[in-house]
C-alpha cells in the first residue's frame, strides 16, 4: 500500500502519543519527502524507501533492517544507533551522515556516497561496496569488515 507524507506523519504521531514504537514495516514509502523529518526510533523493517528524500532527517535508533534505501538521499541525516543490517543502500547519498554506532552488517553500499560521514563505532561487517562507493579520505572499509565486490 502506497502512503503519502501526511499519512506517515499521522501514524508516527499517533504511535508516539500512545508511547508505542511507530511501525511502518513493509510499507511502500518510495519517492516521498521527509527533509528534516523526525523519524527517530521508527521501525522501517523491509520498507521501500527507494528514492526517498531523508536529507537532514532524524533517524536515531531507527530500525531499517532489509529496507530498500536505493537512490535515497540521506545527506546530513542522523542515523546514530540505527539498525541498517541487510539494507539496500545502492547509490544512496549518505554525505556527512551521522552513523555513529549504527549497524550496517551485510548492507549493500555499492555506489553509495559516504564521504564526510561519521562512521565511528559503526558495524560494517560483511557490508558490500564496490569501486564506485565513496568514502572519506583515509577511511579503510576493509579494516572495518566491509567487503569489496567490483562491478554493479
Amino acid at each position: 500500500m502506497f502512503m503519502n507524507e501526511a499519512e506517515v506523519r499521522k501514524i508516527i504521531s499517533l504511535a508516539r502519543g500512545q508511547n508505542q514504537q511507530p511501525s511502518l514495516r513493509g510499507e511502500d514509502l518510495s519517492s516521498l519527502g521527509f527533509f528534516r523529518g523526525d523519524l527517530a526510533g521508527v521501525d522501517f523493517t523491509e520498507a521501500n524507501l527507494s528514492s526517498t528524500n531523508l536529507a537532514r532527517a532524524n533517524l536515531k535508533n531507527a530500525v531499517l533492517i532489509r529496507a530498500d534505501l536505493s537512490n535515497a538521499n540521506l545527506s546530513d541525516a542522523d542515523l546514530s544507533g540505527a539498525d541498517l543490517s541487510q539494507a539496500n543502500l545502492f547509490q544512496a547519498s549518505l554525505r556527512r551522515a551521522k552513523l555513529r554506532g549504527a549497524n550496517l552488517r551485510s548492507a549493500v553500499l555499492k555506489g553509495a556516497d559516504l564521504s564526510g560521514a561519521d562512521l565511528a563505532d559503526t558495524n560494517l561487517a560483511d557490508a558490500v561496496y564496490n569501486e564506485y562507493t565513496r568514502w572519506s579520505p583515509g577511511f579503510n572499509p576493509e579494516a572495518q569488515g566491509a567487503v569489496c565486490r567490483l562491478g554493479s
